[in-house]
Formats: C-alpha cells, structure tokens, sequence
C-alpha cells in the first residue's frame, strides 16, 4: 500500500485508512490498472478521450462521460449521475486506456447510454458520503437479524449507500429465488431510506468482499480478475489433482479459479502422451495404467491380475508396445520394457553448530551466589546453641582436641632431661579403640 494513510506506523503495524479500497490515491489494490501512458502528451490537435472510469465501494466500476470538460486525473472525488440523486466515487483511470477498457467490457465509447459527471465533488458532498458509509456495518447486521426472523434462507453479504444517502442497495446470495417482498418492507420502515435489493453470485461475493487465499496472496478476483470462467473437475484431473472439495475449493465454495491458469500447460504437455485408458496386452495378461508423470516423460503400468504391482516405462516404450499390439503381437512382459528408479538417499544435516536449537539465543541461568553479609548477635547466639548431628559433633571435637594439644602449657615446669624419655618404648596400640565422646562447646561453657 503506497498511500499515507496506509502506511506503517511506529513499530512496523499498518495505520490502516479503514476506507476498504476507496483511498483518495487508489492505491488499495482493488482492480487497479497502471497507466502506462500517463507520460506520453497527446499529439497536436487531439482533444482528449472524453471517458473516465470510477469506482465505487469494493471494486463496482462504471464509465461515465466528462461532458464539462473538467480537468480529471486519478484520485479525484466526483459527483455522477445515479437514480435518484447523485452518487460519489473515485476517478481510477483517465485517457485512452479508458478506451481499451470500455471496448474489453462492451460499451461503446459513442453510445449515449453512458451516464455523465456532474461535478468534482465538494466537501459537504464527501462529509455526507462518509456519514453514509459509517452506517453500513451496523445495518448489515441488523439487516441479517430481520432476514432469520423471516426464515428466509438467504445472506445478506454487503450494503453500499448512495454517495447522497438517499438509497442504500443490499447484495444477498442465494441458493433459490427468495420472496423478500414483506423483508423490503421491514426494512424501509426500520432503516427509513429507499431500499434495493441486488441478488449476486457466490464468485462476485468473494470479489467483492475481499480475503486472503491458501496460497497467501489476495484473492485473484478483488485484485486484477475480471471475468469469472466456468472451472471443472476434469481440470484437476488433467493436472493429476486429487479430487478432495476441501483442498479445490475457493472462499467462494466453488472451484478456484487458479485451477485454469496451468491447464493449457497441461493439455498442450498432453499431447505426445499415449490415452490414459489404453490396454497393453503382453504374454502374462493385460496391463492398465495407473499414473503418468508428464515433466519425466513416465507411465506407470499394473497387470490386470496384479493391480499392487507397477511397473515404470518411457512413453517411447509404450509406443513400441502399442504398435506392437496392433500387429497383434504379444510382447513377452512388461519386466522387459520397463525401467528401475533409483532412490535418492535423503542427505542428513549434521547439527554440528547449535543452530537449529529453539533456545539457542536464549542467555544462561546465572547462579546465586552465597551472600557474605555478617549476621546480627542474636542469630549467631542461636545458632551456637543449635544441637548439631552426630557427624558434625565428631568433626567438631576432633578440632577441639587438635587446638588443645597445639597450646603450649606454660605452667608445667621444663624438663631438662630431654632424652630421658627417648628409650621408652612406645605405647601399644588398643586392638578395639572406644571412640571419643563428642565435645560440645557453648559459649556458656567458655564463660565458666
């Protein structure tokens, strides 16, 4: 989105014009058309083409003939003719390519069917238009709680309000024809405006409204598709589909309409393959196909007798055989003809680095360190008197004893005879040694 009022935001959300695809610079991307000759001047003497193209909410376009010669260029809010009244919309190309454009959709640029502009639109105009257009949702949904009380099956998928106000059109989808004669009555009596009721398929209503695909793109028909063709089952068989109605279908509930872009590719790919339904007759039975793979130029065939069982040839192969069988000779099996398809081996990427761990920028748990604060008075009192465990009241008398033997004792007095109790011999060990009572100081004992 180009314009400024859908532009980004401080941290990359979208402001969001909340205009649903009529900005002022038409830059939505609701069936845009570039201009390719916006730079080229017209020749001498050629008054330009007198035909512009507007648009109105969600993608409905009309040509309109610019009779006062206003000065129109791409962007600009006009006035035009509607019944009763005047509408407002948004002036989406101007020039030639308006001619190119009317002559795609069938109308004559000479025809005086086409209706004309009346003005640029004023500011009165456009405060009325956006009035208008804010009462659309809270309708919508009003509107659908009449048509239930009805018991009318239909859906009512959007409302579009005249750019006066004066009428308001409802589009509705439906199965079946639907009386809504006394529904047409309720709401112009609930809504106090003139009401027109506007009944389109369920293609034009995903156009209209708008989404996003499966492929994760906007849908094709809200963005450039214009003309909606018929689309088949038989095109998803031609490009080897599965025909599950949950994967084939659109937002709309039909077919996608993608599935035609590649279609010719196919067919045209088609062309240098055998029928799919032809019979290969050989010596151990008859064999039917099962697959083709139209980029590799294979077919896979199984015996009648042995549908489990395939076997891969070339179509050049299979020309032979069939040539074959028209001479009405029986090749010896299918073994013959057949080709091996070798496996690749997937290649395993060693997670050498880290780098396909989720958690890998996440940063480490760091760990509590002890805290060195000193502790008051009391807490060390109480803690002194705590009755510790057997094994840490025997490392504590052990520290005892080593401190008290390492004191020296200065009230014993010298001994001179220093080597008189070097030839003592020394004291036997006990054989079962009783072991020490535990020593548990308190400071009450160290007072005493």
């Amino acid at each position: 989105m180009a314009c400024t009022s859908c532009s980004t935001s401080d941290g990359g959300a979208p402001k969001g014009c909340k205009n649903n695809g009529t900005c002022g610079t038409d830059s939505c991307n609701k069936l845009t058309v570039f201009d390719w000759l916006s730079n080229m001047s017209l020749p001498s003497g050629e008054a330009p083409f007198d035909c512009v193209e507007v648009r109105f909410k969600n993608g409905r376009k009309e040509f309109y003939r610019n009779t006062e010669k206003l000065t129109l260029s791409i962007g600009d809010i006009v006035a035009t003719v509607a019944s009763p009244g005047h509408d407002i919309g948004i002036v989406t190309l101007t020039g030639e390519l308006v001619r190119v454009q009317m002559k795609k959709k069938g109308v004559s640029p000479t025809s005086n069917e086409v209706p004309k502009i009346y003005r640029k639109a004023s500011q009165k105009d456009i405060d009325i238009w956006s009035v208008a257009r804010d009462k659309e949702e809270p309708m919508k949904v009003r509107a659908r709680e009449l048509a239930i009380s009805h018991k009318l099956e239909m859906k009512i998928s959007d409302i579009e309000f005249q750019g006066d106000g004066s009428k308001a059109t409802f589009y509705y989808t439906a199965n079946d024809r639907v009386d809504f004669r006394l529904l047409i009555k309720d709401f112009a009596k609930e809504f106090s405006t003139r009401v027109e009721m506007k009944q389109v398929g369920f293609r034009q209503e995903a156009a209209r409204l708008g989404g996003i695909g499966s492929c994760g793109r906007e849908l094709c028909c809200s963005t450039w598709l214009t003309d909606f063709r018929s689309v088949n089952t038989s095109a998803a068989r031609y490009q080897q589909l599965s025909l599950n109605p949950q994967k084939l279908a659109g937002q709309c509930g039909k077919l996608k309409c993608c599935l035609n872009y590649e279609l010719d590719t196919y067919m045209d790919a088609l062309k240098g393959f055998p029928d799919f339904d032809t019979r290969l007759v050989t010596e151990k039975g008859d064999a039917v196909c099962q697959k083709q793979d139209i980029f590799k130029g294979l077919m896979w065939f199984a015996y009648t007798s042995n549908y489990a069982n395939w076997h891969v040839l070339k179509i050049d192969k299979v020309r032979e055989i069939i040539a074959d069988n028209k001479q009405k000779i029986k090749v010896s099996s299918l073994e013959d003809y057949a080709i091996e398809i070798v496996e690749e081996i997937e290649k395993n990427f060693n997670n050498a680095m880290g780098q396909e761990s989720l958690t890998r920028f996440d940063q480490p748990k760091k760990k509590k360190k002890p805290s060195r604060k000193p502790k008051p008075a009391g807490e060390k009192v109480a803690a002194e008197n705590i009755i510790r465990p057997a094994s840490e009241s025997k490392i504590i008398s052990a520290k005892a004893t080593e401190k008290k033997q390492a004191r020296p004792n200065n009230n014993k007095k010298p001994n001179n005879n220093k080597n008189a109790n070097a030839n003592k011999p020394a004291p036997k060990a006990e054989a079962n040694p009783q072991p020490r009572k535990p020593i548990i100081i308190t400071k009450n004992e160290n007072k005493k």
